[in-house]
């Protein structure tokens, strides 16, 4: 996970590199400092083209990812999941590829969640058998470094409101929590409070069997005067 900003933008990104996959850490950090080098390199000091910019970035991780995987005769890339937020003129722009998630809460409801590109989502049926349904939930039909192009996601703008908080996380995260407990959290009178105490809940509900637990989390304090959409 990672973060940039200039006077008038701010980037945030959470990848999950892939298990099963060879060198997934290194997808995710290779993604990661793609946004991060792209974001610096381009905000002056604001994205001209957000959603134009957000792709932009997804796609080199992915053509870099399946370069590394040819260079080094690697049989499959490394892949990553990634959710990608900018925000600039008090507004958020998203994307993301895979399952990893945005949730946005306004006024005590999640009023944004990003949709899953996992089979159990794309297929919308829920089987009875709990071990069937997990392994389609985790199964991705799209991902940075896969070998198909990748079905890259955009949502916004949303005008943010003052009190709007965002949480970015991995599968680890939500997987391991209901959604009504990351409404209860976010809500916490200090979003980094809340952060923290969800983090932990996921990694004491994992168990030893549990995955990486990744989370950033916003709380927007800015006002603006403009009619919110």
């Amino acid at each position: 996970m990672g973060y940039s900003y200039s006077k008038a933008a701010a980037v945030f990104v959470v990848a999950d590199g892939l298990g099963g996959h060879p060198e997934g850490d290194m997808a995710a950090q290779l993604s990661l400092q793609i946004a991060m080098s792209k974001f610096r390199d381009q905000a002056k000091p604001t994205i001209p083209k957000v959603h134009h910019f957000i792709h932009e970035v997804m796609m080199e991780a992915h053509h870099s990812l399946v370069a590394y995987a040819i260079t080094n005769a690697m049989p499959d890339a490394p892949s990553t999941t990634m959710v990608m937020a900018v925000i600039q003129d008090h507004r958020l722009y998203v994307g993301h590829c895979g399952d990893s998630r945005m949730y946005m809460i306004r006024q005590s409801e999640i009023v944004m969640r990003t949709q899953d590109h996992s089979l159990l989502m794309r297929d919308g049926a829920v089987s009875s058998d709990s071990e069937s349904e997990s392994q389609s939930r985790h199964t991705l039909f799209s991902c940075l470094g896969a070998a198909s192009t990748p079905f890259i996601e955009l949502a916004g703008p949303v005008t943010l409101a003052f009190g709007d908080r965002l949480l970015f996380c991995s599968d680890g995260l939500w997987g391991s929590v209901q959604d009504s407990e990351i409404l209860q959290y976010m809500q916490q009178t200090k979003v980094a409070d809340g952060a923290i105490a969800l983090v932990q809940l996921a990694v004491r509900n994992g168990g030893s069997r549990g995955d990486n637990v990744t989370a950033v989390a916003i709380n927007w304090e800015e006002p603006d005067n403009r009619a919110l959409t």
